[in-house]
């Protein structure tokens, strides 16, 4: 009859099972220490790359800010000349540069920020790189003053419709409409309809108001390009981006 042995199992100490749940618990930190380690650098990389993008952005927001201040800057000039015009005895006024001037008076360039980057930026905003920095702070200046210089806008688009479409309808003939709207070619003659001094001194009135408001266009678009630089530079050196 066999006789089978069982093998003796070698009792560990405490020493031992210490041991083990040491290296076990330096094995599980290690590894979460890597997986951190590994996701802050994934997370820095990402932010540097929206950065860079946000500084693109704000590089053609600036663009086209400098765009519309030049526009804006050269109508007021022209609508300073139509001002004066407007100031003459109606028999000395030359209609045809008097209609001229009030069609390019006719005219706006708006403001469409680039929102890619910061949309991207905000979605982000739990990341280390981003909740450890102020860009939250200056983006939301800069959106704030963004809405402010749209509301100019607005306010704008309603003055020209108003007031010059007013223009247009009441004292414009059929023919001239037709020239500049249509046919896109410049007013040949100095035909206008129920034109009096008093159309001319109620619509200058008109334009100064118009005036006003492309005055706080011109402001509003000085101040947000300085909300643009401003955050560009923070970006720069917070994430360390090559010009």
């Amino acid at each position: 009859m066999e006789v089978h042995h069982h093998p003796e199992v070698e009792k560990k100490g405490f020493k031992e099972y210490l041991l083990e749940g040491l290296m076990i618990f330096v094995a599980v930190m290690m590894g979460f220490i890597a997986e951190s380690v590994r996701e802050n650098i994934t997370n820095g990389e990402h932010a540097k790359k929206l950065t860079a993008q946000l500084v693109r952005d704000l590089q053609t927001d600036t663009t086209i800010l400098n765009e519309n201040m030049l526009y804006e800057r050269i109508a007021a000039k022209r609508n300073d000349s139509l001002f004066d015009m407007l100031q003459q005895p109606l028999d000395k006024i030359d209609r045809i540069r008097l209609q001229r001037l009030i069609l390019k008076a006719y005219g706006l360039k708006l403001f469409y920020p680039t929102l890619g980057a910061i949309t991207a930026i905000k979605n982000e905003l739990h990341i280390k790189q981003f909740a450890d920095s102020k860009i939250a702070g200056y983006i939301t200046a800069y959106e704030d003053r963004a809405k402010v210089l749209k509301e100019l806008e607005d306010i704008q688009k309603r003055n020209l419709s108003t007031y010059i479409e007013g223009f247009f309808k009441d004292h414009f003939t059929p023919h001239n409409m037709k020239a500049s709207f249509v046919d896109e070619k410049p007013v040949d003659n100095g035909d206008m309809r129920d034109l009096t001094q008093n159309s001319l001194t109620h619509f200058s009135i008109e334009l100064a108001l118009i005036q006003g408001f492309n005055n706080d266009l011109i402001s509003y678009d000085k101040k947000l390009k300085a909300n643009a630089i401003e955050l560009m530079d923070y970006v720069k050196k917070q994430y360390h981006l090559e010009e």
